[in-house]
């Protein structure tokens, strides 16, 4: 509990205020459970008998501010700093149950009267731990500190009647596994594999935000396959267990859920600035085409023509699904659709215009699409994994040629719409975006022109009308 010490002059100050209006409080859930840990950060969740409004009362006039957001699922939230200038986010909530009928997205919530009643109804046992305060006292009915040490996650009442309660659970189970390295217990295994289709109640925002902190989980892998065994990635992300394609003495190619799982670790290991969504999302997604592209081929092969076309379609169709920002969906899908541009062009030297317009096509993405592309590559063939390497370091010294000579981030035509207007001694319209277009195609295949030799370039396209 060495981690609570750092807290206790904010946690014990806030607990002192609640006891002397008669009203108990503890630290409790994912707080104590990371203190336990060494992981604690200035998140800190309390649970209390006092209603929200009393609540409220309680922390105005001490908190630097105070929010209301969470008010009418029993939470106050607030932040405090210390006098070190330590800020803590604090979220306060009654002691409560909650629960989901069959035809409902939202949960019903009722308070309790005492901690372990709160407690029974929290999602697993490490998180059904508490400290009261002050004090402190530690409360843990249900063995969370035990299955902590052993690293397992179960639930505090049956896990059937939990997921009953919250099918959202499901989900956190693979979530909790992905971030802390933690097995889940068959019998909650069991129960994620009868209740999957209880998934389908939950909201798509709620669903996408558990999903995000899988994904960006220290080990996502052990989630996703969590996810894919149990059924609920049939639910939620159908096309990570589509991509388990049979393979057969007609069909022989790689495992490519296999495949895109090694994809995900990979470019995982070449983030530079902490876990990126945007990396993540598209190294998961990119091979999603290939079941609706297989074709079978002479000698046995097997093609997935054009799969990033129609990958980039279905990315686009299942985050919109799940209520991604726009930014990211359009972000994500355009990875999942140059992810091949690369191989396009084999492994001869790159010429300027292919440099141009790679450079172009990526736009701000252009880090990114080199991780992707980069760890795209599972292939267990040491000297070709060399080559391919090899092939796209001798790019990116090409665009970082290009780049200092031309500024290929900002690739523009060499006349401006106004100059081209001026030239012709036409208005604006349909044709001086024709003119555009056509001046940004030769900078793009020539490099920079002169100013006269654009403006002959231009008039020699105008004359050719």
């Amino acid at each position: 509990m060495g981690g609570l010490l750092r807290l206790t002059p904010v946690a014990d100050d806030l607990a002192e205020r609640f006891q002397r209006a008669g009203f108990q409080l503890a630290l409790v859930g994912g707080s104590v459970r990371d203190a336990l840990l060494g992981r604690l950060g200035n998140d800190l969740d309390f649970t209390t008998d006092a209603r929200p409004e009393q609540v409220l009362k309680l922390v105005r006039g001490w908190a630097d501010a105070v929010w209301e957001v969470g008010i009418a699922f029993g939470t106050v939230g607030c932040r405090k700093a210390d006098a070190d200038g330590n800020s803590f986010l604090i979220e306060v909530t009654t002691y409560r149950s909650e629960a989901y009928d069959r035809t409902s997205r939202k949960p019903e919530v009722s308070y309790g009267d005492t901690i372990e009643e709160d407690l029974v109804r929290r999602d697993f046992t490490v998180n059904a731990m508490a400290v009261a305060l002050p004090g402190p006292r530690f409360i843990d009915p249900y063995g969370g500190l035990e299955d902590l040490s052993k690293q397992v996650l179960r639930t505090p009442g049956t896990p059937q009647a939990s997921f009953s309660d919250d099918p959202l659970r499901m989900m956190r189970a693979a979530r909790f596994a992905a971030q802390l390295d933690f097995d889940v217990a068959p019998e909650v295994v069991a129960a994620m594999t009868q209740m999957s289709d209880r998934i389908e109640i939950v909201s798509a925002e709620r669903v996408r935000d558990e999903f995000n902190k899988l994904v960006l989980g220290d080990h996502p892998r052990k989630g996703l396959e969590l996810l894919v065994s149990t059924g609920l990635a049939a639910r939620v992300l159908p096309e990570l267990p589509a991509l388990r394609l049979e393979r057969d003495e007609h069909f022989r190619h790689k495992d490519v859920y296999e495949h895109t799982l090694t994809v995900l670790e990979q470019a995982m290991d070449l983030e530079t600035a902490g876990p990126d969504l945007v990396l993540r999302l598209a190294a998961l997604l990119h091979d999603i085409g290939k079941p609706r592209t297989r074709k079978a081929e002479p000698e046995g092969r097997v093609s997935f023509h054009h799969h990033e076309v129609v990958g980039a379609k279905m990315t686009k169709a299942r985050m919109t699904k799940l209520k991604y920002p726009n930014d990211m969906v359009k972000d994500v899908s355009r990875l999942v659709e140059l992810h091949l541009r690369f191989h396009g062009y084999g492994s001869g030297e790159w010429t300027d215009s292919a440099v141009r317009r790679y450079v172009r096509d990526a736009g701000p993405l252009l880090e990114r699409l080199h991780k992707l592309t980069r760890s795209d590559c599972t292939t267990r063939n040491k000297r070709k994994a060399t080559a391919l390497a090899r092939t796209y370091d001798s790019l990116e010294e090409r665009i970082g040629q290009l780049q200092e000579q031309e500024e290929l981030d900002a690739i523009r035509p060499d006349l401006d719409g106004n100059q081209i207007m001026e030239v012709l001694g036409v208005p604006a319209g349909p044709v001086i975006g024709n003119a555009y277009q056509h001046l940004l195609e030769l900078r793009l295949e020539n490099g920079p022109m002169a100013y006269d030799d654009a403006v002959a370039a231009l008039k020699q396209w105008w004359a050719a009308r």
